[in-house]
């Protein structure tokens, strides 16, 4: 009888429901992509990972019946992720504000010579992208980098997919025209 021989490690017998994964697991296995989003929503590595904790708190709280689970948890703690920056970014008011004034003080991007460095292609890409508005940062972000789907990007953002195609075509457009200008592409 190959049933009885199986022990409590090789998991649950057919028919039987699959355990929900360990609270550790699930940070373990999002932990990197949640803080790589966060960074780039907030162009601030420290004050992603108090983004990326606050989200964690927040699972940990909701952990259990009725708590996020199965396919929905990536969405989840996009989302959840992208209200503690949104949260963070209020608490910040000020500083956001001066530095919108000192984007618009600073007028068009700068046009650069044309460089074959990688390197250097990547540094003026990353400079481009934090000039775009933040909502178009975060479609694009979770898009080309994140490899989300639009309907997973609308869950995380709370946004209708048409917005979020919106939103990536002007961020593209935007981000290519810069790029162009400043000698990249």
């Amino acid at each position: 009888m190959a049933d009885e021989a199986r022990d409590e490690t090789s998991g649950p017998k057919p028919g039987e429901p699959a355990q929900p994964p360990a609270f550790e697991d699930v940070m373990a296995l999002h932990e990197t992509a949640l803080l790589r989003y966060a960074a780039r929503l907030l162009n601030n590595a420290d004050a992603a990972q108090d983004v990326v904790q606050e989200t964690f708190i927040r699972l940990h709280r909701r952990w259990g019946p009725g708590g996020p689970e199965g396919d929905h948890i990536l969405p989840w703690l996009y989302r959840t992720t992208h209200n503690a920056a949104v949260d963070f970014i209020r608490r910040e008011e000020r500083l956001r504000k001066l530095h919108e004034k000192a984007v618009e003080d600073a007028g068009p991007p700068v046009t650069l010579p044309a460089t074959d460095d990688p390197a250097e292609r990547t540094r003026l890409a990353l400079e481009h992208l934090a000039r775009l508005a933040p909502g178009e940062r975060e479609v694009l972000v979770l898009r080309l980098q994140e490899g989300l789907s639009y309907q997973d990007i609308s869950r995380a953002t709370g946004r209708t997919v048409g917005n979020v195609g919106c939103l990536l075509h002007h961020a593209v457009r935007k981000l290519s025209a810069n790029l162009k200008r400043a000698g990249v592409l």
